[in-house]
């Protein structure tokens, strides 16, 4: 490597070289940093310093590169600004004031006004702007708009260099003395070679130091401890509450009315208000005497005083009431009218003592203030209707339907409680009547139906028409009406002042205590369990048909005979219409129906019979175990006798 020269393609890389960086540059010497160069070069070749002699430094510092490569290229002009841009909110600021001649006034001749001129360098505009000053009287605020204003007749503008301190410049006939400036604008004038002037001060007005002596040379007068503006800091908001009687007795139709008198202490004014009471019969004006001063005499006037063509004014009235006149049990004449104070407010107690050490607030006992109205009495209950609606119409003129309890209605829909009952009468031809009690949960309304008897003398039907039936001896305003709970083997029920005696109860009935033991007592389950039975027969195969009462036999065949007697006579009268009635249940043509359809014809033809009865009159028309009926057999059931 050593004898091979110094080029391109003849160097090669020492295979034994081990360390490959570069020496540091720095070298510290009493704690100061200084330069050293390192031994070897990158290569590996030694440095030497001062390697050039002085002839050939002198000789490299008069190089001059131009006459050995030629003039260098020429450095492109720097980027223009446009002056909105370079002098964007630089503001030249001067001080001055301008004189104000006045005329008409032997008091001043001229006012000193003064005034800031301010220069806009971007666009070489000017505006003229006067200080504000509080309650001085005169429009202050901007004189001249921001514009270029002309300097003369040639058209010339006024520019930053004509203006300098101590000089008169002159806006649209106006003359301005500048007398000072701020530190950004005499900075700028001296960057550009202008001599700023020495300020000035602006001169004083002559009025404003005449007034300023005048002031010191006026006296005051103390206001005293109790001024308006005190009263109305102190007392804003503060009424004092009289409570008193109007007594108008002694005058043909008078009265004594209550009345409430209010007493502002922040003007020391009253107002007199109508106490209302509900029907009293007067118009709703509730104002008897509006809030104002009130003289206590309007009258004690100068008999020379023209009170025919001329009104009261303050200079005629001497005294006008205060918190001094106003005492509980004290009348007082307001207008010509008495007013007798018989009570106040504890904010007025409490006023009273803290001003007056006044300490006796004992209410004065008036009596017939006022009449009191008569109270409402309903009506007596002309039995007409259900007591809910004849009470509607005493409550309001035009009555409304009463509220319905909808949860309840929702609750127990289509659940009725039938119960059968007898007629406890003294009477020997209604001692045989049976009646049938349908009590319904959704409202609690009674419906009694009587099944007809043949031959009796008696037309059976609707006994009771569905109504609420309230409990003889309860009252009017609180009625209590005939629950559940009231219906039992045994009880007597009372129903507009018929009686009777609940004998026998339909199975659901049972079911339904039941399952709401809660609410019935032990002995009503109990007679009603030990009364009802299971009924074995064509009822086992009714489809979700509760269990029913199981009748005595003669019982039972003698409504059997009743049904029988009521389906002959619409045969007598059109047999066509037996069959249409058959023929209406037959959808599936098979001719037969069975006993859910049989129970819905008894229904449409108003035959309220139980199912008891239903089992035993299918029993009568077939002796299919199913329970179903067909067309021949219904015919022989209503022809037969």
């Amino acid at each position: 490597m050593e004898g091979l020269p110094f080029l391109p393609g003849n160097t090669f890389v020492d295979p034994t070289k081990s360390k490959f960086h570069i020496s540091q540059s720095l070298g510290y010497k009493n704690g100061y940093a200084l330069p050293k160069r390192p031994e070897r070069g990158v290569g590996g070749t030694q440095l030497f310093h001062n390697q050039l002699s002085e002839s050939e430094l002198d000789e490299l510092a008069n190089f001059s590169p131009t006459l050995t490569y030629g003039q260098a290229k020429q450095a492109p002009p720097a980027a223009f600004i446009p002056a909105h841009v370079a002098w964007d909110k630089k503001v030249l600021k001067f001080s001055g004031y301008y004189k104000q001649t006045v005329h008409e006034s032997p008091e001043e001749y001229y006012r000193v006004r003064p005034v800031e001129i301010f220069y806009y360098l971007e666009d070489d505009s000017i505006s003229v702007i006067e200080p504000h000053v509080e309650n001085s009287g005169m429009p202050q605020g901007k004189l001249i708009k921001r514009q270029r204003l002309p300097k003369n007749d040639q058209g010339d503008s006024w520019h930053w260099k004509d203006i300098n301190l101590g000089m008169n410049i002159t806006f649209y006939g106006k003359n301005f003395h500048i007398t000072n400036c701020d530190k950004f604008t005499s900075d700028f004038l001296e960057s550009e070679g202008i001599i700023v002037n020495e300020p000035q001060q602006i001169p004083l007005d002559p009025y404003i130091t005449k007034r300023a002596e005048a002031a010191a040379l006026r006296t005051y007068d103390t206001p005293s401890s109790f001024d308006k503006l005190k009263q109305f800091k102190e007392l804003d908001r503060k009424v004092l509450r009289f409570f008193c009687v109007w007594d108008d007795r002694d005058q043909m139709f008078g009265e004594m009315r209550p009345f409430v008198l209010h007493y502002y202490l922040v003007d020391d004014t009253l107002e007199v208000r109508e106490v209302h009471t509900p029907n009293d019969g007067r118009d709703p004006f509730p104002v008897l005497i509006g809030r104002h001063k009130v003289p206590k005499n309007r009258f004690d006037l100068p008999s020379s005083f023209p009170s025919v063509v001329m009104e009261i004014s303050d200079q005629e009235i001497k005294q006008y009431f205060t918190p001094k006149d106003f005492e509980i049990g004290k009348t007082l004449s307001i207008y010509g009218r008495r007013f007798l104070i018989y009570d106040c407010d504890n904010f007025t107690k409490g006023f009273y003592y803290n001003h007056f050490g006044t300490t006796n607030f004992a209410p004065v006992e008036v009596k017939g203030m006022a009449k009191e109205l008569p109270k409402m009495e309903i009506a007596e209950y002309n039995n007409f209707g259900s007591i809910e609606d004849s009470l509607q119409s005493c409550n309001s003129l035009i009555p409304q339907p009463p509220k319905k309890d909808f949860i309840k209605m929702l609750e127990n829909d289509h659940r009725e409680l039938r119960f059968e009952a007898i007629m406890d009468t003294m009477r020997p031809e209604d001692k045989g009547r049976r009646f049938i009690i349908t009590y319904r949960l959704a409202d609690d309304m009674l419906t009694i139906y009587e099944p007809p008897v043949r031959n009796s003398g008696i037309i059976g039907g609707k006994f009771l028409e569905r109504t609420r039936v309230a409990k003889p001896g309860s009252s009017l305003e609180k009625p209590l009406y005939y629950g559940p709970q009231d219906f039992y083997i045994g009880a007597v029920i009372e129903i507009f002042k018929h009686r009777f005696v609940i004998t026998n109860a339909d199975a659901f009935v049972l079911k339904y205590m039941e399952e709401h033991r809660g609410q019935f007592p032990e002995q009503t389950v109990s007679s009603v369990r030990e009364k009802v039975g299971e009924y074995a027969g064509p009822q086992e195969t009714m489809k979700g048909g509760p269990m029913k009462v199981q009748r005595q036999p003669g019982d039972l065949e003698l409504m059997v005979r009743q049904v029988r007697a009521q389906l002959k006579k619409i045969a007598i009268t059109d047999k066509a219409r037996v069959d249409e009635m058959f023929l209406r249940y037959n959808n599936d043509r098979t001719g037969y129906i069975d006993i859910n359809n049989l129970r819905d014809l008894c229904k449409r033809l108003q035959l309220p019979i139980d199912d008891d009865v239903l089992c035993a009159v299918i029993c009568q028309i077939t002796s299919d175990p199913e329970g179903r009926v067909n067309l021949e057999d219904f015919r022989q059931f209503i022809e037969s006798t």
